[in-house]
């Protein structure tokens, strides 16, 4: 087994599982990192839906028993029955523009000024979010409607653009519609269950030519790094949303997006689309 080619699995397996559920870009993170280790050929972007998986499996055994009370509830209890209902809702909007858009999104996005742009504007509107006066009427998961679930599926669609965050675009979005921070938050968690998972199996059938038994060892690397790091990631989180803002991630955001030009016109990374 290729010792560095482990080692690189296991660097992006962290990466993955450490801003995947940050409000900073998974995907920004991953270009960068997969650049630099020169692991962005046709195997290295299969490899990413890999390590995606594991970090969803790490919200999964985090809520895991959330999750069981849901499914043993969802054939009579009119609670759980809302919970799905308003995950599925807030699901659409991302995979009807997806599939529409994703291509074009693609060609013309996934390039150093737009991708630079779209973590700086993130940022802006994460102080702006932040100064604002919280009007809080949303405590909980369970007590969010089917409206509340609408505008978080557009909050989350925005993430179809390339260095936004899927995860920061549905806190903040949360945040502004009248979620407490932790609701915002676990919310963020529980859509990233179906949207990545259903993202993942797609992307994995698409690119199902390109899965070989040699390469069993190193996804099996990197999806137990993302696992073990989202699983550390999650739990500090939502110790840190308890006395803390997002500030500090939106001034980390202006920093890698100058980062991306920076690379970028030193020739360092290609930031072209995965």
């Amino acid at each position: 087994m290729d010792i560095v080619l482990l080692l690189k699995a296991l660097i992006l397996g962290v990466v993955e599982g450490l801003t995947e559920f940050l409000p900073i870009s998974s995907t920004g993170h991953l270009i960068l990192v997969g650049d630099l280790l020169d692991f962005n050929d046709d195997k290295g972007k299969i490899f990413e839906i890999v390590i995606q998986t594991g970090a969803i499996l790490a919200v999964i055994w985090e809520y895991r028993h959330k999750i069981a009370e849901v499914i043993q509830g969802l054939p009579s209890q009119r609670k759980a029955q809302r919970f799905v209902l308003n995950l599925a809702i807030a699901f659409v909007p991302l995979a009807v523009l997806g599939l529409a858009f994703g291509k074009a999104i693609k060609a013309h996005l996934f390039q150093p000024v737009p991708v630079a742009l779209a973590f700086i504007i993130g940022a802006l509107v994460i102080l702006w979010a932040e100064r604002r006066q919280h009007r809080i009427r949303v405590e909980s998961v369970d007590d969010l409607t089917w409206l509340d679930a609408v505008k978080l599926g557009v909050a989350q669609a925005f993430a179809l653009i390339p260095g936004t965050s899927r995860s920061g675009a549905t806190i903040i979005g949360g945040l502004l519609f009248g979620l407490s921070r932790r609701t915002a938050t676990e919310f963020s968690f529980f859509l990233a269950i179906p949207t990545l998972l259903i993202a993942s199996a797609y992307q994995l059938y698409k690119e199902r030519a390109l899965l070989s038994a040699d390469d069993i060892g190193m996804f099996a690397v990197g999806l137990v790094a993302a696992f073990v790091s989202a699983f550390l990631c999650v739990r500090w989180l939502l110790r840190y949303i308890s006395s803390h803002d997002f500030t500090v991630f939106a001034w980390y955001r202006i920093a890698f997006g100058i980062i991306v030009i920076a690379t970028w016109q030193l020739g360092i990374v290609e930031w072209t689309a995965p």
